[in-house]
This record gives structure tokens, sequence and C-alpha cells, in this order.
């Protein structure tokens, strides 16, 4: 089975990412904050990278066709 690909990947890294700066990677201390990453810029890569994964799944989608077909039972049936 294919491993995820990289577009994937990356996207589970922004979203773990943006995960812990909201969890608490930024301090605020006598007036004064420090923020070890930058949110805004985490998550627009996610945008970027969810977008990749988007766009692959809408390729494979169309590479593998419909996945089940619809049964026509409105005709004559078998004599």
């Amino acid at each position: 089975m294919r491993g995820m690909s990289t577009a994937t990947d990356m996207l589970a890294a922004y979203i773990d990412a943006e995960t812990r700066v909201l969890a608490g990677q930024s301090v605020a201390w006598e007036g004064r904050s420090l923020t070890r990453a930058n949110l805004a810029e985490i998550r627009a890569g996610r945008r970027e990278w969810q977008a990749r994964v988007d766009a692959e799944a809408a390729q494979a989608a169309r590479r593998v066709g419909p996945r089940h077909l619809l049964a026509d039972f409105s005709g004559p049936g078998p004599v």
C-alpha cells in the first residue's frame, strides 16, 4: 500500500504546528510578549497544503472513476 503523499505529510505538520502555537507557544510577562512561531504564517502554509491535498484527492477521484454503479431495474427482466 502506498504511503501518504508529501502534501498530506506537510498538511499534518502544519496542523501540528498550529495546534502547538495555539496551546501556548506565546508567552507574555511584564508587558512584553514572546512568540516562538508565527501563527499567521503557519495558517497560510496550512491553507496552501490543504489545497494541494484537495487537488490530489480530486485528481485521484477522476482517475479511479465512480466507486459504485447503480442498478437499473426499470427495464424488462429475463423471460
